[in-house]
């Protein structure tokens, strides 16, 4: 099975068992870990870890489905069985946590289509490289809700198209009242894995602080380490201010290329090392990985699952999504870019590889491959 090409997302002593005695993971239970204070993390972890099936993280929402970061689509996405939701977090100019994929706005919204805000556009150097266009932190809440948001992928989407304009750009107040909503609603634990987006720019470029703004709002909307949470980023920093101020539990996020953009002396292959797990479990519960990572070309694990696992750390991937544009060519079926292909074996080869969760875009499908070697079409080879 060829995995070569990359399934993009564009996400102390070692884990520690009571940063995740409370985190509802669906039918895996990791509230094992309360009542095994005695065991090692790694023991502790293999329990909580045997108990089921992996955990299905909605990327974004269900953006396969509705524009991503909406609340119809972090909706969709616990109808159809997710276990956490996915929020990227930026920030608005008067300190309010917003969804968006990225701080610069004009992927996702119509507001370069806005006169009122023409006089709004900036050049910026974001982690190393220079971005032109509107961003979060240069507008008030009130003025980003005149937006309205739209598909960001439409040529590989185009069924998403037919819902922009509807939409506004949701805050995580609104996000957490829609769980809690869904979570009475349904009787079953739902989870939010917020990820927040370029945190050492923001503090250095507007002096936001969103370690700050996020245990804030947090603590502000109840909700504490032993509620169902993973916080998420690509730097370093952030997760460990979070780890000395909170029990919330984290993940390491760690891109395929480069190193973190407060640590320009690490890289992210240096830290997928035994000796550089070793250090991320002092701070964090797990790891977020590309899914080339744990999959090597021909569908065999790499050592890296196994190398976390024996850290104490969980490991999860991104990004499963079934169109054949994200897929290699073998995997491809009839019909352009937009069709779906089998992304069904990118599933299988995941199971075998035994990641703890997974990212999907469309996690209804995801849901349903747990356990499926075929999809109708894509028999398993």
């Amino acid at each position: 099975m060829e995995m070569a090409k990359i399934w993009l997302s564009s996400g102390q002593s070692c884990a520690r068992p009571g940063r995740l005695a409370g985190i509802g993971i669906g039918i895996i239970l990791l509230s094992a870990f309360a009542s095994s204070a005695n065991l090692l993390p790694s023991a502790a972890l293999a329990q909580a870890r045997a108990a089921d099936e992996l955990l299905i993280i909605a990327h974004r929402g269900a953006s396969a489905q509705r524009p991503e970061h909406t609340l119809a689509a972090y909706e969709l996405a616990i109808d159809e069985g997710a276990d956490y939701i996915e929020p990227d977090l930026v920030a608005t100019k008067d300190l309010v946590l917003v969804s968006r994929h990225e701080n610069e706005l004009s992927d996702t919204t119509d507001v370069a289509s806005r006169e009122e805000f023409e006089d709004r556009r900036r050049d910026k150097m974001i982690d190393g490289q220079r971005v032109a266009g509107w961003f979060a932190e240069d507008f008030t809440l009130a003025e980003l809700r005149t937006l309205r948001v739209k598909e960001r992928l439409p040529t590989i989407r185009p069924a998403n198209v037919r819902f922009n304009g509807l939409y506004q750009v949701p805050t995580l107040e609104e996000i957490i009242q829609l769980v809690r909503a869904k979570q009475a609603e349904t009787g079953r634990s739902i989870g939010i894995y917020p990820e927040l987006k370029h945190p050492n720019f923001l503090l250095q470029e507007a002096g936001i602080d969103m370690v700050d703004l996020l245990l804030k709002e947090l603590r502000s909307a109840g909700v504490g380490a032993s509620d169902p949470v993973f916080i998420q980023s690509f730097e370093v920093g952030v997760l460990q201010r979070l780890n000395q101020r909170s029990d919330y539990a984290l993940i390491q996020l760690l891109h395929p290329q480069g190193g973190p953009a407060d640590e320009p002396d690490m890289r992210y292959a240096e830290m997928q090392t035994p000796s550089g797990l070793a250090e991320i479990a002092k701070y964090a519960e797990g790891i977020g990985v590309s899914i080339p990572k744990v999959v090597n070309p021909d569908g065999s694990a790499t050592a890296l699952v196994a190398d976390a696992h024996a850290a104490g750390l969980l490991v999860h991937a991104w990004t499963l999504r079934p169109e054949n544009a994200f897929l290699p060519q073998s995997m491809h079926r009839p019909g352009g870019d937009s069709a779906w292909g089998c992304h069904n074996k990118v599933m299988a080869a995941l199971l075998a590889a035994d990641v703890d969760g997974v990212f999907a875009d469309h996690p209804g499908s995801a849901r349903e491959l747990i356990g499926a070697t075929t999809t109708g079409w894509c028999a398993a080879e």
